[in-house]
């Protein structure tokens, strides 16, 4: 009896210290449904600072950018990707995209973002991402203004022009939104939609064979690519 109170004794310290170790053990937290591990990414998040200039909204942003156009007269970027890099050379004539986009790419916007819609033979579309950052740092620019329609010189769409993203609902004016670009790859079939109702902003000088590979990539039924294509975007002159 004496030995079988002693056994009892001794299991029941054993599963007391089995219960003890396992709630010890730290649970990883379940990642969001739509965020997408991926080890293509170019390097850490940068960090924005706008404390210098005011949230852009739609009633100041005319005023805003035609400034900051002045002030920031270049024309060419670079875009990095893990499958190689992109120059793109900004058109004069088309000068609140201009301005825009390299305000964002002076901001640090575009570091950390994707290619996140991939259609062979059409376009890729950058700009966005399922990232956290990403909606903070738009917050911290001004999410609620557009960019008014530019015709400029090129209003044909081309392999390498590069066009303002917009939304299709309440928009008869064909404003872009300012955070999303994408990459024309072709044909000239496949224009008819587009001419005359995205603003052509730049092309394309040196990496269409990076523009195609990336076209190429797998994705979704979404047309998400199935690994995040981070981008890095540079300032040139």
């Amino acid at each position: 009896m004496k030995n079988t109170l002693l056994l009892l004794v001794f299991i029941t310290l054993f599963l007391s210290c089995e219960d003890t170790k396992k709630a010890s053990i730290k649970k990883e937290t379940p990642l969001p449904i739509t965020e997408k591990k991926s080890s293509q990414k170019i390097e850490k998040e940068a960090t924005i600072e706008v404390t210098k200039y005011p949230k852009i909204t739609q009633e100041n942003v005319v005023e805003f950018l035609m400034k900051y156009g002045k002030e920031n007269p270049e024309t060419k970027v670079r875009i990095t990707t893990l499958q190689g890099i992109i120059e793109v050379e900004l058109f004069k004539d088309t000068p609140l995209h201009r301005a825009n986009f390299i305000y964002l790419a002076k901001q640090g916007y575009f570091n950390d973002t994707f290619f996140h819609r991939l259609v062979p033979n059409f376009i890729i579309q950058a700009g966005s991402s399922d990232n956290k950052s990403t909606s903070k740092k738009r917050s911290s620019i001004g999410d609620n203004y557009r960019i008014p329609y530019e015709k400029g010189s090129g209003s044909i769409h081309q392999k390498g022009t590069l066009s303002g993203a917009k939304y299709y609902r309440k928009n008869p004016d064909n404003m872009s939104v300012p955070f999303e670009f994408f990459i024309f790859l072709g044909p000239k079939s496949s224009t008819k939609h587009l001419n005359g109702k995205y603003t052509i902003f730049g092309k394309v000088t040196k990496g269409m064979e990076v523009v195609n590979t990336i076209a190429d990539l797998p994705t979704d039924d979404g047309e998400w690519p199935i690994d995040n294509v981070y981008i890095k975007v540079e300032v040139v002159e």
